[in-house]
Parts: C-alpha cells; structure tokens; sequence
C-alpha cells in the first residue's frame, strides 16, 4: 500500500486540499484530526474538561470511533452516529486540541490509523503523521500558510456556513492552537526531516491542490 502524509497547523487547508488530491490520485482520504474531534465533541458532551488527563483516559474504553467511506467521502461515526457536521465548530476545534495532547487519546487513535493505511493507498493528513503516525510514508508533505492567512480563510469559511464569527477571535484561537500544537510533550507538531514544505499563503485552492498533486505524482513516480 502507498502512503501519502500530509502534516501543518490549523487551517492550512489541509483537509480541504488533501482530499481534493486524494479524489484525484484515487486513494481513500483520511482526515485523523476528525477523529480528535470526536473525542473531544464525546467528552464536551459529558462536561468534562478536555484539558483533564485523569478524568479523560478512563472514559476512552467507552468511545466507539470509525471512518466510514461512503462514495469516497469521509464520515466520522462517534457511538453509533454520524457526528461529521457536530465536530466542526470552534468550541470542538479547541477540545481537539486539548485532548490531542494526552498521551492516552493519541495511544487509543494511533492503532486505528495505521490500520486504514495498512489496508488501503491513503492520503492522510494531521498532526503527526509523516512523524508518528506513518514514519514510512512514500510521501510527505508539510502544508502551511501565514497565520491571517489561515485565520482568514477560517473566518470566511464560517461566516459562508452561517455561524457567528469575529476575525480577530479566529486569530486568537488559532494562534493558541498553534501553540499548543508545537509545544505538547507528545508528537508535537513539526516538520518530518524528509517532508517538503508547502506554504500556500496567497495561493487560490486550485493553485493549492496542483501544487500538491504536482509533488505527490513527481515523489511516486
């Protein structure tokens, strides 16, 4: 099987793009920062504090977590239901964080990746996954872009979904999630030593997802 990693900060475009390239190239998208979400929406609902390790890792036994394919888009079923709207606010977008960075969570999700990758040619994006996840991956990418940049995409991205959004409360939170992200004791977020760079600052998504595949086709063939 063929694995294409795909790694950068919060709203770099990665899913967006990745799956755009993985639709292209044929291969099974994977967006494993969906499933973080789904652990941090499980423990929101409960009220639990997502920062909690000591009251986190005891309730993951109770966490059923899949990907489904359905007509080569992703799902992410959580106990029985289809969550892949619910996991994508901003309040999910932080818990995500805080949980990614228990060790407990990442140990309960890590099997689960490496065995959708073993079973099918992936594109797979996230955190860590040409550093941790999938070290052996035939590619591997980098994907970043200023934070306004990013910020900006974030914002008009919710504004177009009809939720309330303030600019600069998107750039505060993504600059913490980026924080967090790059500090946390535990497959911080960085570069792979062999990953290329891709900083899509300025770029449309067409140029984005050309770039992308551009790389993908040159590292395969």
């Amino acid at each position: 099987m063929t694995a294409i990693a795909i790694d950068g900060p919060a709203g770099a475009g990665k899913s967006t793009i990745a799956r755009r390239a993985a639709k292209e190239i044929g291969y099974i998208y994977v967006d494993t920062g969906a499933l973080y979400r789904a652990v941090g929406l499980y423990m929101l609902k409960r009220g639990i504090d997502t920062a909690d390790a000591r009251a986190i890792s005891p309730l993951l036994g109770q966490v059923e977590v899949t990907l489904a394919f359905q007509n080569g888009e992703q799902k992410v079923i959580l106990c029985g239901e289809d969550v892949s709207r619910d996991i994508r606010t901003a309040e999910v977008s932080m818990a995500a964080s805080n949980v990614s960075a228990i060790p407990a969570v990442r140990d309960f999700l890590f099997s689960l990746q490496k065995d959708i990758a073993k079973n099918n040619n992936v594109v797979m994006d996230g955190r860590d996954i040409g550093t941790v996840v999938l070290p052996d991956a035939q590619v591997k990418i980098f994907l970043t872009a200023s934070p306004e940049e990013r910020a900006r995409r974030r914002y008009e991205e919710m504004i177009k979904k009809g939720e309330p959004a303030d600019y600069c409360d998107v750039l505060s939170d993504l600059k913490t999630r980026d924080y967090n992200d790059s500090h946390r004791a535990v497959a911080p977020l960085i570069p792979a030593a062999n990953a290329v760079i891709v900083d899509t600052t300025g770029n449309t998504l067409e140029q984005s997802v050309e770039q992308l595949i551009s790389i993908i086709k040159e590292k395969l063939q």
